[in-house]
């Protein structure tokens, strides 16, 4: 059938009129989505803590006993590849004792369950300075307080990099770990984790994917972990980051040694299963509308408590 030019042009504008509604309920979608996103663009932690971030002063695991956690060890700096970009810095230290390690946390509050986590975190392999061989824990987690021992109703979900090795691997690996429960004294574990074995000095992208009983883990687009409803997370659990020593594999010196790990931001999106490329596109968009940071997940109710500890 042959259209008139006129008839031809309204018929054209329909479709594009069609194709532009189309677009903007896409749109529309992600912005009415409970979304936490943080560009971490502050200056001090004081700022931080406006927009809901907790640093942690409780002493307790994990990590060397009756070490000192650390809220000067969280700062604020310019990308080491991008000085018009700021990050979050953690920085933690010892010599071996419990008196001079100062291990470093944050957390955002307690509110989060099924969605989409993702994060982007600058991983070290070696020590600032000093000596080298510690186990050191970079992390990007999720976890609830443990109410009691083997307490059932108890979430947790962990990305954690081990440059030094640890935990019965010996190279650089990254550890998945979803938990169902677990107790200190004697200490006993109910969990499923999975490992990746592989250096990753410099920045690094993590998804985490949890909906319909089912946790996903991903590294740089990589689905390198799967675990089910035995360990799927039953209850609010808070964003965290930290940087720990692991108690059984500390080197042999009473040198003091430093590390860091850095984080560019961090993403929630508790309505929509994104993949590591629409996450990235979705944090792209929202800085380039000059969003430094945009929460409106809603407080579990009844509201619960921001903790920073175990």
């Amino acid at each position: 059938m042959k259209l008139s030019s006129t008839k031809a042009s309204v018929f054209i504008g329909a479709i594009s009129l069609m194709a532009s509604s189309s677009i903007q309920a896409n749109t529309d979608l992600s912005h009415h989505s409970k979304i936490m996103f943080d560009d971490f663009s502050y200056k001090t932690l004081t700022e931080a803590q406006k927009n809901g971030w907790v640093p942690r002063t409780q002493v307790g695991h994990p990590g060397i006993k009756n070490a000192t956690w650390w809220s000067e060890g969280i700062s604020f700096h310019p990308d080491q590849s991008d000085a018009n970009n700021t990050v979050m810095r953690l920085t933690s230290k010892t010599d071996g004792s419990p008196e001079n390690t100062r291990h470093t946390q944050i957390c955002h509050q307690r509110k989060y369950l099924e969605g989409t986590y993702a994060a982007r975190l600058y991983f070290n392999d070696e020590p600032d300075f000093g000596p080298d061989g510690d186990g050191i824990v970079e992390t990007f987690y999720t976890i609830s307080p443990l109410e009691a021992p083997m307490d059932k109703n108890y979430s947790e979900m962990d990305f954690e990099y081990l440059a030094n090795g640890g935990w019965g691997e010996k190279e650089n690996v990254l550890f998945s770990t979803s938990w169902e429960t677990f107790q200190l004294e004697p200490w006993t574990k109910v969990n499923a984790f999975d490992t990746y074995v592989k250096s990753l000095q410099g920045w690094n992208t993590v998804v985490l994917q949890v909906f319909d009983n089912e946790i996903k883990y991903y590294i740089n687009g990589h689905l390198f972990s799967q675990h089910g409803s035995d360990v799927y997370p039953e209850v609010a659990m808070s964003v965290n980051f930290n940087l720990w020593f692991i108690p059984e594999q500390i080197v042999a010196s009473t040198e003091m040694r430093q590390y860091h790990q850095e984080i560019d931001w961090v993403y929630f999106n508790a309505d929509q299963n994104l993949s590591h490329k629409e996450v990235v596109n979705e944090v792209a968009r929202l800085r380039k509308s000059n969003v430094k940071q945009q929460d409106n997940v809603p407080h579990w109710q009844p509201k619960l408590d921001s903790y920073c500890g175990l």
